[in-house]
């Protein structure tokens, strides 16, 4: 199916869709008269968000965003921390363990112990709390999947919108995947098409600039994933490129993701032998997970068969005590970042160090 087609849409489901259209749009309509308000702050709050559920990309690009400005700034990140097992307002600290923060939170505090990593579902308070921090004092704060918590005002917000489902051909939830209307879309200053084929080419892309149909003030820009070398979960000094895949390979692809799809693709580059073993998004591995996933990979070829998973799941897998030694030696993640198409990289990054430089406590004194 080409991206710009239709995706599946649950035609029975779209009575439904019209009551959450009518109750995300007098919501809306609340924010813009001013019936329920968005509250600024005095230093840079970045959003990264989307419009539809599932995973578009969000904590990549987080991570993108906290190895531009780390060398310069004091970057916090501020998330829900969906399905933590704790209440209000968890900064990352010595001894926080994944079930307080979350498996996205957890994983990017532990990739990036410089910053500042907290979960707090009142987005307001969480920058409260942060903004008070000392010894460092926060420069700037990345509010990770925040786009319609809309008691925030941002500085600057990033869209994303996923390659392999266009927003402006799907359906509000529950017949489709968006959790509001696509013209809600005209809240961003950046959007992002996220997950892009390497090599896409112009054509398409104007094809997906003039579908977005972007407002004079609103930047485009196309992003893909760049795959690192694979690294063993519990050995992570023990390192293989993806190159070194023979294609009589046996992969067992273990996913707790929204979409596996793209790694999928990715891997099939280098051999046909691919056996997923898929989860739902944000799954937390039981026993008998565990017991289902030894059973599969004992079918597979000894000597060829390795365990291939995301950097997400290898923080919830972790946990799991029952791992043989066969397992956690054939256990391996594959790190992803994002790339820019058509080198637009600079002109981002560029982009986000003004707003940052030119919002800094000392220069930005907003009140909501």
């Amino acid at each position: 199916m080409h991206p710009l087609q239709k995706p599946h849409i649950y035609a029975i489901l779209l009575p439904f869709a019209c009551l959450y259209r009518a109750g995300v749009t007098l919501r809306n309509w609340c924010f813009k008269r001013g019936i329920l308000t968005s509250r600024s702050f005095a230093l840079p709050v970045i959003c990264v968000g989307n419009i539809s559920v599932g995973g578009t990309g969000k904590t990549p690009h987080t991570e993108y965003l906290i190895r531009l400005l780390s060398d310069t700034f004091q970057v916090a990140v501020l998330s829900r921390g969906y399905k933590r097992k704790s209440k209000g307002f968890v900064l990352a600290q010595q001894g926080t363990s994944m079930e307080e923060l979350g498996d996205e939170p957890f994983q990017m505090w532990g990739k990036y112990p410089q910053i500042k990593m907290a979960v707090d579902r009142d987005r307001c308070h969480g920058i409260e709390q942060l903004s008070q921090l000392t010894h460092p004092q926060v420069d700037v704060i990345v509010l990770d999947d925040a786009f319609q918590h809309r008691y925030v005002k941002p500085g600057l917000t990033l869209l994303l919108i996923d390659y392999n489902r266009p927003i402006f051909r799907d359906a509000l939830l529950p017949a489709g995947r968006l959790r509001e209307p696509q013209e809600g879309k005209e809240r961003a200053d950046i959007i992002i098409v996220s997950k892009c084929p390497e090599h896409m080419g112009t054509e398409e892309q104007k094809e997906w600039y003039d579908a977005i149909a972007p407002l004079p003030h609103q930047q485009v820009y196309f992003t893909t994933f760049k795959y690192r070398h694979l690294c063993n979960v519990f050995q992570p000094e023990k390192t293989r490129a993806l190159e070194s895949l023979s294609s009589e390979a046996h992969i067992l692809l273990l996913t707790g993701i929204a979409s596996p799809a793209p790694l999928i693709s990715k891997l099939s580059e280098y051999t046909r032998h691919i056996t997923p073993l898929s989860f739902p998004d944000h799954h937390m591995f039981t026993e008998e997970d565990i017991q289902r996933l030894t059973k599969v990979f004992q079918r597979l070829p000894e000597g060829k068969r390795i365990i291939i998973t995301t950097d997400k799941d290898a923080v919830r897998i972790r946990n799991c005590r029952s791992l043989s030694p066969a397992l956690r030696e054939a256990l391996y993640t594959l790190p992803i970042e994002v790339g820019f198409l058509n080198e637009k990289e600079s002109l981002f990054n560029q982009n986000i160090m003004e707003y940052v430089r030119k919002n800094s406590r000392n220069s930005c004194l907003s009140e909501g």
